[in-house]
């Protein structure tokens, strides 16, 4: 008679980085999104350090160290951008967690999950920072643009799976 096991999906599947993956790959990501858009300027669509915060929560699937990673993620991109600190914080925090919690329950490894939630969680990104700058902050003339959203969740999902497929390389199971 077979047995169950009642061992977690997150135990049976979860990931660890080389510290220099887990290091360099955000530092890169957030360097990157503070220089690029400088000299290409339609470039400033991308939202780099939330695929990177996106990658890492569901692949290591503990919503704490997801909600860490969005947090240390977030506020060192506030830190090279003119955002103020916290902004980019708070919204890839929260990502972060329900990214992870999503990956312990789901399969994240297939190619349409992960296009519903990059897309999804960059839409989840557009509101979480227009409610911080709208409502936290009180900027009156901050404003959700839903086509260039749309359009920025699309763009940001299509250049989120090659990097996604790049980044399973370094992928090490415990």
């Amino acid at each position: 008679m077979p047995t169950r096991s009642y061992t977690s999906r997150r135990e049976l599947e979860q990931h660890s980085f080389h510290p220099a993956v887990s290091l360099l790959v955000p530092l890169a990501a957030i360097i990157l999104q503070a220089l690029l858009p400088k000299p290409l300027p339609r470039l400033a669509i991308l939202d780099l350090p939330l695929i990177v915060t996106i990658f890492f929560a569901v692949s290591r699937r503990s919503p704490i160290a997801g909600a860490l990673t969005g947090a240390t993620i977030g506020l060192l991109q506030d830190a090279l951008t003119n955002q103020p600190i916290g902004v980019n914080g708070i919204a890839k925090t929260v990502i972060g967690y329900i990214a992870a919690s999503i990956g312990v329950q789901v399969d994240v490894e297939n190619l349409s999950t992960r296009i519903l939630m990059n897309f999804g969680f960059s839409l989840l990104s557009s509101i979480l920072l227009f409610l911080i700058n709208r409502r936290l902050l009180g900027l009156p003339g901050f404003h959700l643009l839903w086509f260039h959203e749309l359009t920025r969740a699309i763009v940001n999902t299509i250049v989120a799976v090659p990097i996604f497929l790049l980044l399973d390389q370094a992928k090490r199971t415990e």
